[in-house]
């Protein structure tokens, strides 16, 4: 999963990207087509890179994450976990694998 930022200036407009955690570049164009343009460019450049220097172009991922709730939610779902007799984390994982899986 790749990051981007957009910043616009007066005469231009910097897209700023992680690469996937693997560096970073900045590309620049004056109107999003340009900048859509010397992303592909770039994308490319970084592609031939990994594949001379043999680095997975994507980003591994740890299994980890924060998710931030509202204190309202957080009650809800300990009282579902609970009632089904599952931690938190569990029922997460449940319904995220089932989001992804449509």
């Amino acid at each position: 999963m790749t990051w981007a930022r957009v910043i616009a200036g007066v005469d231009r407009v910097r897209l700023g990207d992680d690469c996937d955690g693997h560096g970073g570049a900045d590309f620049y164009g004056k109107n999003p087509k340009e900048l859509r343009a010397e992303f592909k460019r770039s994308l490319l450049v970084f592609l031939e890179v990994c594949r001379e220097k043999d680095i997975e172009p994507r980003r591994r991922f740890s299994g980890k994450f924060n998710l931030r709730i509202s204190p309202d939610l957080h009650e809800k779902l300990a009282i579902a976990a609970q009632a089904q007799g599952k931690s938190i984390n569990t029922l997460a994982q449940e319904a995220l694998r089932d989001c992804v899986a449509s």
